[in-house]
């Protein structure tokens, strides 16, 4: 038994100690923005941010989290209010099927919470780890270009 923070939120979670943070996070309590796609670090759709930091749950075993903050996409907004990031993928046309779009948003307010004036090479570095079928890539740079365009506290 462990507690794992979540969103902010206390979850106690009885879980086996091999079990990955991806399958807890959508097994256990139901957060199915965290993507379940390729298992082995190779997609970027199970992005949630540990601790501010851009990981991939599938990679990381859920005994490991006990004492960090875990973020995922839904715990982003804050009722109706999207974070900068999210206001920015809409308005640059940075989602086009939308499966990638959650793990691409919280890598990019990883990279934007550690600097948040990253030049476009950062944001694009950024993103690297994370695969879009439609190729929406350069409208993703540029949703996460314009917040650190006009953010001087960061993403969020």
């Amino acid at each position: 038994m462990l507690t794992l923070t979540v969103n902010g939120q206390p979850h106690p979670v009885a879980v086996e100690p091999r079990r990955i943070l991806l399958d807890v996070l959508r097994r256990d309590l139901g957060l199915t923005g965290t993507k379940e796609v390729c298992e082995m670090g190779n997609c970027g759709a199970c992005t949630v941010l540990l601790d501010d930091e851009a990981v991939y749950s599938c990679l990381v075993l859920a005994v490991e989290c006990e004492a960090q903050e875990i973020e995922t996409v839904e715990g982003l907004a804050r009722g109706q209010e999207l974070t900068a990031v999210q206001e920015a993928f809409v308005a640059c046309d940075a989602l086009q099927c939308g499966f990638c779009t959650p793990g691409q948003i919280l890598s990019m307010e990883g990279a934007l919470r550690r600097r948040p004036d990253a030049d476009e090479a950062a944001l694009t570095e950024a993103v690297t780890g994370n695969l879009c079928r439609c190729g929406a890539y350069r409208n993703i740079v540029a949703a996460a270009g314009r917040v650190a365009a006009t953010s001087s506290g960061g993403a969020g």
